[in-house]
């Protein structure tokens, strides 16, 4: 038995077939319109929420960064080094939640853009500190406020408030 949240009523059953109801193949039901179909039970889970949320993002999103040629990860790595320069690719990993390999690929690709560099780290010398080049810098300054404004669009159902909300509470799920 599937439990009940307390602001949700059970659905109904399903309709019986009558003769005014026939199915067009074996076991099928004609669709039923989207406006009809019960998503209450996916609508009280945390995942599916933040996902739908994300999707709506990411829906505005990879077009507005395709014109910078960026992907989300590129516009992520690209936005930390600028805000970190010297960061470390290890810090850089563990700050975004990227595979060291995954990394290398996307850093190298940056490169030959000329947007990133690496140089000697100033107080460890095996290491090598990511910078943004001056096109680097100006690139993701821009893509920043792109991303500023896209925000501001897809959040403007919410008050200030509730986005700080949103995005503390978001925050503490993934943090925990």
């Amino acid at each position: 038995m599937v439990p009940v949240l307390p602001d949700m009523k059970p659905a109904a059953a399903p309709p019986t077939d009558t003769g005014a109801q026939r199915r067009s193949t074996a076991g099928a039901r004609a669709p039923r319109p989207a406006d009809d179909v019960d998503t209450r039970y996916l609508q009280s889970l945390l995942g599916y929420n933040a996902r739908r949320a994300a999707l709506a993002v990411i829906g505005v999103f990879i077009p507005r960064m395709a014109a910078y040629g960026l992907r989300p990860v590129d516009f992520s790595i690209l936005s930390v080094i600028r805000h970190n320069g010297g960061i470390t690719s290890k810090q850089l990993c563990t700050a975004l939640n990227l595979l060291p390999p995954n990394l290398v690929g996307k850093i190298g690709a940056l490169q030959k853009r000329g947007l990133v560099e690496r140089r000697p780290h100033p107080t460890d010398g095996r290491a090598l500190g990511l910078h943004l080049t001056e096109r680097g810098q100006m690139l993701a300054a821009q893509a920043e406020l792109a991303a500023f404004e896209l925000e501001n669009e897809v959040a403007s159902p919410l008050t200030p408030a509730e986005r700080k909300t949103l995005i503390k509470l978001l925050q503490k799920v993934y943090e925990a």
